[in-house]
């Protein structure tokens, strides 16, 4: 799994900006994932050597008053979901009593600390770091945040110890895919996985948060191999009330970045809610081919099931790409349909993507409606070629491409992704201006 790094310090030592830097966003608050708040916020990121999760949170502060309590409770939560703390230091402050009994309490954790004195523009990395030696924490790592100056190395330092067993990535690719179960608490995920293996490996119970941590389990079913991701149930942050349950939070966000597939469980009886909304953007944002199953179908009435049916159709325009399926994880019925359904969404997911036949498409898709007229200007979109996989991504080049309005931009997105069958990939399509990179090939 991807590890989970945590940001802690006082108030105002660069947290936020660091934040940003190592998720290279432009806002603290990346994503509206569960668990999110204004005093812990998730991001992800990959510098260096492998992706991880970044947890921003609100600064230590000892002055007493119930709001600052408040960002030091949500900071240990952090730091106990964790598997690495970063410790940030303000050269220009320099070492403040405040560090001193946060770095003691940082020596009693048996996870990896690493200093980061922030804010060390302009002078040498030695001279810096030199008054921080003293939190008996490691040698510390001198950057500016602001100005990205030695992040790189810093990075380097806090990822030191999680080793990369390639071994064991090797055997779990040759199982397959990747199939990350999610949805909240008590929708059927450990049933699902417990229907699909044909035993009870998988804990199950009434009682929401019964999974605590995300468990990988190689699958066969139907002559196709996978692995399954039972990942913990996310819920709002208003109901995570013990520590362990927020630490199921990271465990979760951790297995969508491993994950190739989610497949992402609604509970029918419930209906949509905000949390699947946010769960199934979650999915998109992280570029994850998504199969959704609306579990608890048996026993409604018929009534009922038109209501859910509507509903999804209604709210999940965002998402109309990917295929539903209505199950009974507890009898069942429909769970072999949609485990095909989400492998097939990753074979799509990594489709080759010619560019003879992307031309193609693009040419008859502008000759069906040609692009607008954007300031005075008709769009002109002369080339497309394919710049990615899983998820797929397609770069069309062109003259004023980027000005394209949504409507006409979903329209060429939905075209590529109909003529080339890549229904549950969440397909990217970029436009550039500028001359063909390939006029010349």
């Amino acid at each position: 799994m991807v590890p989970a790094i945590v940001l802690v310090g006082r108030p105002n030592v660069g947290k936020s900006t660091l934040f940003n830097r190592l998720t290279r966003s432009k806002d603290a608050l990346v994503a509206d994932v569960p668990g999110l708040t204004r005093d812990r916020r998730y991001g992800f990121g990959k510098l260096g050597k492998c992706p991880y999760v970044v947890i921003d949170t609100g600064g230590f502060d000892h002055d007493g008053s119930e709001i600052s309590a408040q960002a030091m409770e949500q900071a240990e939560v952090a730091i106990e979901e964790a598997d690495a703390v970063v410790l940030l230091l303000d050269y220009k402050d320099g070492l403040m009593p405040a560090d001193e009994s946060l770095a003691a309490k940082l020596r009693s954790t048996s996870k990896p600390v690493t200093l980061a004195v922030n804010k060390s523009e302009g002078v040498s990395a030695e001279i810096a770091e030199a008054e921080f030696h003293s939190l008996g924490l490691g040698d510390p790592v001198a950057i500016s945040a602001t100005h990205g100056q030695r992040i790189s190395t810093f990075i380097e330092r806090v990822l030191e110890t999680f080793e990369v067993d390639a071994q064991n990535e090797i055997e779990l690719e040759l199982l397959g895919p990747r199939l990350a179960v999610m949805g909240r608490p008590n929708v059927g995920k450990s049933t699902l996985i417990n229907r699909l293996l044909g035993s009870d490996r998988v804990l199950t119970s009434s009682e929401p948060g019964t999974t605590r941590d995300s468990i990988l389990l190689p699958c066969q079913r139907d002559g196709c191999d996978f692995v399954l991701v039972d990942t913990a149930g996310i819920r709002r942050r208003a109901r995570i009330k013990e520590t362990v349950e927020r630490y199921s939070v990271v465990q979760s966000l951790k297995a969508v970045e491993d994950a190739g597939v989610a497949i992402l469980l609604l509970d029918a009886q419930e209906g949509l809610t905000d949390q699947d909304l946010n769960l199934i953007g979650l999915v998109i944002q992280r570029g994850r081919a998504l199969t959704i199953g609306v579990n608890k179908w048996d026993g409604l009435s018929p009534t009922w099931r038109r209501q859910v049916e509507a509903q999804l159709e209604r709210r999940l325009e965002f998402a109309s790409f990917a295929p539903v399926h209505y199950i009974s994880a507890l009898h069942g019925s429909g769970i072999s349909d949609l485990v095909k359904t989400a492998l097939s969404t990753h074979k799509a997911a990594g489709k080759d993507l010619s560019t003879p036949r992307l031309n193609r498409i693009l040419a008859d898709a502008l000759i069906a409606h040609p692009p607008p007229v954007v300031r005075g200007r008709r769009v002109r979109l002369r080339y497309a070629h394919q710049g990615g996989r899983h998820p797929p991504v397609i770069v069309v080049h062109g003259n004023q491409a980027e000005r394209l309005p949504g409507h006409y931009r979903r329209y060429l997105t939905n075209t590529f992704r109909r003529q080339f069958g890549l229904e549950g990939a969440a397909l990217r399509v970029e436009f550039k201006s500028g001359q063909n990179p390939y006029s010349a090939k």
